[in-house]
């Protein structure tokens, strides 16, 4: 009896990457969110983290920087939470939900599931950091359901 090899013995295929479709008329376009999320998330999570038990202000604004939604929202003696909660050394742990609270119950609430970057920004006297957030198109967002912001920025001022 001959016995042949398994080419595939203990190789665990890989699933492809889901995508998000995003429609402007007749045009589609596929988006693959969850790479460009996992990193920015991590990276997010790495900044705040440093930022926790700091002063930083908070502003959002929509594309083009045309209305502002947040300006300067002060958050003093930064305290995070994140949903669903962290578990010890996990090492793939994503939140889907980022709290951001401050003195006298202010918060702000941060929901990873369209977070696609993570600018940093240095200038004289302060860092900027730059949260950016795809929701499709203005005429055509992806959810309905939430707000359409394109970027929260975060300010710390040096110490």
């Amino acid at each position: 009896m001959i016995s042949q090899l398994d080419l595939f013995d203990g190789v665990k295929l890989a699933e492809p990457e889901s995508t998000t479709t995003v429609r402007l008329g007749q045009k589609t376009a596929q988006i693959p969110l969850s790479k460009k999320r996992r990193e920015a998330t991590k990276r997010l999570m790495e900044i705040l983290e440093e930022l926790e038990g700091k002063d930083i202000y908070i502003g959002s604004y929509d594309a083009g920087g045309r209305h502002f939604w947040l300006d300067n929202l002060k958050l003093p003696r930064l305290q995070l939470e994140w949903y669903p909660v962290r578990l010890r050394n996990d090492q793939a742990y994503i939140p889907n939900v980022i709290v951001l609270w401050g003195s006298r119950s202010a918060s702000v609430r941060i929901f990873t599931d369209y977070l696609v970057a993570v600018r940093e920004q240095e200038y004289q006297g302060y860092y900027h950091y730059l949260l950016d957030f795809r929701n499709g198109f203005w005429q055509s967002p992806i959810d309905n359901f939430r707000s359409h912001y394109a970027c929260l920025h975060i300010t710390r001022f040096k110490d």
